[in-house]
């Protein structure tokens, strides 16, 4: 048995195991958010991160990166373990259709497994909700934990979409407040994460994602 699974967030760089391939394509009725709380990767219990989730809305469209696995029920299984370990804020995994660029109306793929989270904070002890831009920069700024700092999340998401052609106005948009943010702590913001100059985009990687084919499985674990 061969399945697939959609990711939107660190999945998109990191996927952190085996795959026999990989497709750059979209999710729709969905938009990117970071109403999620991380306190065992890029945060704390006491000072969580903030870090990617969906939320539903019709006529969205999500872009990200569809992996493929195979190998065998064993190498299956363990792709599967690993994964809900790496995303156990995520309390949910919803089936989706996933489409190529190109062909918007006919899906490439259907029964594409995807990590979300119910929005409620009752139900959904994760689940932080929307803030002001403002307040959530100040969270994201700050915020740090095994894996290393909540902005530089923030900052490789916003590369990587930008490494596969399809930039996120609101991933951007938060990416430039969290600059604003480190400029009035005084922290400095290495080089190959500032603005160039007015497009307010990253530097665009070297390295084609077409080239990125597998990763070893013993790699830092991320959200």
């Amino acid at each position: 048995m061969v399945f697939w699974l959609f990711g939107y967030g660190s999945l998109v760089w990191n996927p952190g195991f085996e795959y026999e391939e990989k497709i750059i394509g979209f999710i729709k009725d969905y938009r990117r958010v970071f109403d999620l709380a991380c306190i065992d990767h890029r945060g704390t219990p006491e000072r969580p991160a903030r870090t990617c989730t969906l939320e539903q809305i019709q006529g969205a469209v999500c872009w990200g990166a569809a992996y493929c696995f195979g190998g065998g029920p064993e190498k299956e299984k363990a792709a599967m373990e690993y994964l809900q370990r790496r995303e156990c804020e995520y309390d949910q995994k919803t089936l989706v259709d996933f489409y190529k660029e190109g062909d918007t109306e006919e899906p490439a793929l259907t029964g594409v497994i995807v990590f979300t989270s119910t929005p409620d904070p009752v139900s959904n002890k994760y689940y932080l909700g929307p803030a002001p831009l403002e307040d959530m920069a100040r969270q994201i700024a700050t915020a740090f934990g095994p894996c290393g700092n909540n902005r530089d999340y923030l900052f490789l998401l916003e590369k990587a979409m930008f490494d596969i052609g399809h930039e996120d106005d609101y991933v951007i948009e938060l990416a430039n407040e969290v600059r604003k943010v480190l400029g009035v702590l005084g922290i400095c913001i290495p080089k190959e994460k500032r603005l160039l100059g007015p497009s307010h985009i990253p530097l665009k990687s070297l390295v084609s994602p077409i080239n990125l084919r597998r990763l070893p499985e013993a790699v830092a674990m991320d959200s």
